[in-house]
């Protein structure tokens, strides 16, 4: 199976398998983060290289990190409500790009995250 995907993929998946080992729950939110992030970056990148391809796999990524995401969210919690609304708008515009790319969205959306993570870092 690894033998279809480029080293670079093999490595990153590793890693991705080794933090989710053992991770609590914390620390999956901030994996799932940072995976839309970067999945969104690659996107991003991807288009303006042309690369069809890449960016595909890469807007896959971000719905597979957010729908994880969203599937994760506490219905109990205080900040359910704003967590799901943020989490379905954020799939609503993952899944939009895939049809019409816009990079700025994107951008935009993976910057907000960004910001989250730093948030949540300095938390």
């Amino acid at each position: 199976m690894l033998l279809s995907r480029s080293p670079h993929e093999a490595y990153r998946r590793v890693d991705f398998d080794a933090r989710v080992e053992g991770a609590n729950p914390g620390e999956l939110v901030k994996l799932c983060y940072e995976q839309l992030c970067g999945a969104l970056g690659t996107a991003i990148y991807a288009h303006e290289q042309g690369d069809n391809r890449l960016k595909s796999q890469s807007l896959t990524r971000a719905l597979s990190a957010v729908t994880a995401l969203q599937l994760g969210v506490d219905a109990e919690a205080g900040m359910s409500g704003a967590l799901i609304q943020l989490y379905t708008a954020t799939r609503r515009a993952i899944l939009d790009s895939a049809l019409e790319f816009d990079a700025q969205m994107m951008a935009s959306i993976r910057q907000d995250f960004l910001d989250i993570l730093k948030a949540m870092g300095s938390a």
